[in-house]
């Protein structure tokens, strides 16, 4: 059966939960929709965290990113929901979302946010 896109970001068990070490997943093929004009932009996320007790599953992570797809969001909004609803999933120590977007309309965007923050 084909992969759905899911919201729903999978949490497994720290291998090694008493050493800070940093994970870093990346991704150029991020996409989601102008909310204002209704035209596909596409960003490079770069999601870095140190885990608590639980690391995301990356298959999880894939099918959640590509959930946005269809979605009209802003720039800083869809930063900020990825960073909240990773945190809310796996509770890392600290955790930064950086999306670099393509340039539109002559102006490139790099928004980052970060936990704790």
């Amino acid at each position: 059966m084909p992969s759905q896109p899911s919201r729903d970001l999978v949490a497994l068990p720290n291998p090694h939960p008493g050493r800070d070490y940093e994970v870093r997943c990346e991704t150029p093929e991020f996409t989601c929709v102008c909310p204002m004009t209704g035209q596909p932009d596409f960003a490079t996320v770069t999601i870095t965290y140190v885990p608590d007790q639980s690391i995301v599953e990356l298959k999880s992570l894939k099918l959640y990113l590509w959930s946005y797809r269809q979605e009209g969001a802003f720039h800083e909004d869809v930063t900020n929901r990825i960073l909240d609803d990773l945190v809310s999933a796996i509770g890392p120590r600290r955790a930064t979302v950086r999306t670099d977007w393509l340039v539109r309309g002559g102006i490139h965007t790099v928004v980052e946010a970060s936990h704790p923050g």
